[in-house]
């Protein structure tokens, strides 16, 4: 009787795994196909895509999209661009974020409720886009890269993740034993907090990559001349250079038509070109991101 009872239960742990399988599966193919279909269709001529006809394979197979988005000559600068902001930008951060987080991690922080508070309201009220430019302004700031960092150097939301990583996966004994044992605040911090929390540096350090990597608004509000500008706002200026009208489509042999290709070819082409590094990137640093995500999520 046992033995049947062994055979059920192990039969009904096979089905329950088949069946978490099959969900995971469906959600993936639901998250990573339109990806998947962007790729493809970069690849594919645009009338077969809009016919239906490019599902999993490209149809049409065309290197036209990519030829165009790279005869832009500031392709390359702005790539430059990108990787420069993006490191500086994420160092920045996840300074700003550490320096920030861990004293407000410290329970005997004289007014940690009201500095916590403070920075909590910053992300629910803000003074909106014309006065943010304003203070950037006048602080010289404007056509300066600095202008892509300083204004939102400390993201609140990712200061809590951090605060309450400190708070809950580090032991608080074991900062008061290094205090015990002669070293200083500052050496603590180097020696034990940091190297302690890699995983959660692992997450900021992807959740700021992605973001400087993305942002192309805060370039086209405060620098100005295409030598700055990074890959987003390049290929931006791209896409819109090769939006129809009738005066380009007289100089273009097949009229409007043609150029409107071009133009959805240009689209799918730009997509892939501006996620492929960190759809590069994200493997390398997938294990800390989930382990460093769900530690920091915990309440404290």
């Amino acid at each position: 009787m046992a033995r049947e009872s062994g055979k059920l239960h192990g039969l009904s742990d096979k089905t329950s795994d088949v069946i978490l399988v099959l969900i995971t599966a469906i959600v993936m193919f639901i998250v990573a196909y339109p990806l998947y279909y962007v790729l493809v269709a970069s690849f594919s001529d645009p009338y077969d895509v809009y016919a239906g006809k490019t599902f999993l394979l490209p149809s049409g197979f065309t290197f036209d999209g990519y030829k165009a988005v790279f005869a832009d000559d500031n392709i390359f600068t702005g790539y430059l661009n990108s990787v420069k902001y993006t490191v500086i930008g994420t160092i920045f951060s996840v300074v700003m974020l550490y320096i920030t987080a861990y004293p407000l991690s410290v329970k005997s922080l004289p007014g940690r409720k009201w500095i916590s508070l403070f920075f909590v309201f910053t992300m629910y009220f803000g003074g909106g886009l014309v006065p943010t430019y304003l203070v950037v302004k006048e602080t010289g700031l404007i056509n300066n890269m600095w202008a892509l960092f300083l204004p939102g150097g400390v993201a609140v939301g990712n200061m809590i993740i951090v605060r309450n990583y400190f708070q809950n996966s580090i032991p608080h004994d074991l900062i008061e034993a290094a205090e015990i044992d002669g070293c200083s605040k500052f050496r603590t911090f180097l020696s034990i907090i940091i190297p302690l929390s890699m995983p959660i540096m692992a997450v900021m350090v992807v959740f700021s990559m992605v973001a400087y990597w993305n942002d192309w608004f805060t370039a086209l509000i405060y620098l100005t001349g295409s030598e700055k500008a990074p890959l987003p706002l390049v290929l931006r200026n791209v896409l819109i250079k090769s939006s129809a009208s009738a005066s380009q489509a007289s100089t273009i042999s097949g009229g409007y038509a043609e150029l409107n290709k071009l133009t959805e070819m240009i689209k799918f082409s730009s997509i892939i070109v501006a996620a492929a590094p960190m759809l590069i990137i994200y493997p390398f640093v997938q294990k800390y991101f989930e382990k460093g995500f769900m530690a920091g999520a915990v309440k404290g």
